[in-house]
């Protein structure tokens, strides 16, 4: 299959081809000016505003076969919608074929073998619904309306990171389709280069209709700790808690969130609008055990409120979600891998904090280390595992007069952590609007680039899957 020449991004498409293609297919289909293409061109970040010249609704795999083949026909590049909750927007392409899977959400568990198999549209809700109701769970985000798909390629960063790794450490298999409309399998016996390039790869390299996990107890209570201290408080709490966890790092999940006081009945009047940071963690482990270990992290400052308790696995999961609403937010969001978090570290991530030109602009010091750092560099896509933190800056607003502003300030803040990052890498799902993206996807692969590139030049050689964190095919 040779380097397809795409069409121009102003291509309209004739009716009698999208009547065609809509005679095919079991799903729907929406082209420009007809009812449902508004609104199915919606993302979760309200920023992106592109426009597809077809978005095809898929309801099986078939019908994503079938949309590939109509993009190839007519030259047009595809773009690849789960959940829709990439930051970047990269689900919606400029003029290609948007190959939407949201109504392809179906989860089947097998509670002996410990196995999930996830439909490519279904979000992180869908499949802790069903894998919960046998106590089971496999690592997924924070936000339940995530996409499995999107956050799993991208390597995905979880509460149960500490014992049981990231999203692609439990991807056992796949189903894909492939830039030449095949559907293919890709697991440690059909197509291993593919699944290597599945873990932590990005959508590049063609369209999972199927996922399969494995499975891990969980629940069906966990620990949740959640004090929040005002900034005012300074940087004790945060090298307590860099140092409490350095030997706790395979069973605790934790994180360090800055953030502002909504206003919330949940938290006294008094610290509406005032800057704070939760300090939030999560045993991976039996809740009364997790309860008693974490409880000196609720003891460092007089608490803003407090949040902790032992929770359902799925009520954990939702927490969070009130704060990233669909479609109602403008966001940028950048990450740094850190070398580490030193005491100069802090006290600049505090002070900065207190800057953000947004109240609702988050940022956040990930701890990593346990499960996840025992898996090489080369055995996944991902690559280098040691870093032991990952900074996040996820710039949330809701004006458009706003965003050079937040911009902005994301980018100078981004600039200046630089020194203390893992020379240059970020976690690939927070990485802009993709504006820096062929550096980044250069140093964030590092040593696995090379065997990337060519991975893509036998699965889709003409680039066809583009509107991602691209790796360009080998030469």
């Amino acid at each position: 299959m040779g380097e397809i020449e795409m069409a121009s991004p102003e291509t309209v498409l004739s009716d009698s081809a999208v009547a065609s293609l809509r005679s095919t297919v079991l799903g729907d289909v929406f082209a420009p000016g007809q009812d449902g293409y508004e609104e199915a061109r919606r993302v979760w970040n309200a920023m992106i505003h592109r426009r597809p010249a077809l978005i095809v609704r898929c309801k099986g795999a078939a019908d994503v076969i079938d949309a590939v083949h109509f993009a190839r026909d007519h030259r047009l590049p595809v773009s690849v919608r789960g959940g829709g909750h990439n930051v970047a927007g990269h689900a919606v392409g400029e003029g290609g074929v948007m190959v939407d899977l949201s109504a392809m959400r179906g989860v089947r568990v097998d509670p002996r073998s410990r196995r999930a198999w996830v439909a490519g549209g279904a979000t992180w809700r869908d499949l802790d619904r069903e894998t919960q109701a046998f106590g089971l769970a496999t690592p997924g985000g924070l936000i339940s309306s995530t996409g499995v798909a999107g956050l799993t390629l991208s390597g995905g960063i979880g509460w149960l990171r500490s014992r049981h790794g990231l999203c692609i450490d439990n991807l056992v298999s796949a189903d894909v389709v492939t830039a030449d409309g095949r559907l293919v399998r890709a697991s440690p016996d059909d197509n291993p280069d593919l699944l290597w390039a599945l873990k932590g790869g990005g959508g590049n390299f063609g369209i999972v209709t199927t996922f399969e996990f494995a499975l891990h107890p969980v629940g069906p209570k966990v620990m949740f700790c959640a004090p929040i201290y005002s900034l005012e408080a300074g940087s004790k709490p945060i090298r307590f808690w860099r140092d409490f966890i350095a030997d706790k790092n395979g069973d605790v999940g934790a994180m360090v969130e800055f953030s502002t006081v909504p206003e919330d009945e949940a938290f006294p009047r008094e610290s509406w609008g005032k800057r704070v940071y939760t300090v939030a963690a999560v045993y991976a482990g039996d809740s009364d055990d997790g309860e008693r270990i974490l409880q000196p992290l609720r003891e460092l400052a007089d608490p803003v409120a407090d949040f902790s308790g032992q929770t359902g696995y799925c009520e954990l999961q939702q927490m969070f979600d009130t704060l990233m609403p669909f479609g109602q937010h403008r966001s940028y969001w950048k990450s740094h891998y850190l070398t580490g978090l030193r005491d100069d570290l802090i006290d600049l991530l505090i002070e900065t904090s207190a800057s953000a030109p947004s109240p609702n602009t988050l940022s956040s010091i990930w701890n990593f280390g346990g499960a996840t750092a025992r898996v090489a560099a080369a055995d996944t896509a991902f690559g280098d595992r040691s870093m032991p933190y990952m900074f996040s800056i996820d710039s949330t607003w809701c004006a458009p007069e706003d965003d050079e502003a937040n911009i902005a300030w994301t980018r100078e803040y981004w600039e200046r952590l630089k020194p203390y990052s893992d020379q240059g890498r970020v976690y690939l799902n927070f990485a802009g609007h993709g504006e820096d993206s062929d550096t980044l996807v250069r140093h964030s692969y590092g040593a696995n680039f090379n065997r990337l590139a060519s991975i893509k030049q036998k699965y889709d050689p003409g680039n066809l899957f583009r509107f991602n964190q691209n790796i360009p095919p080998a030469a």
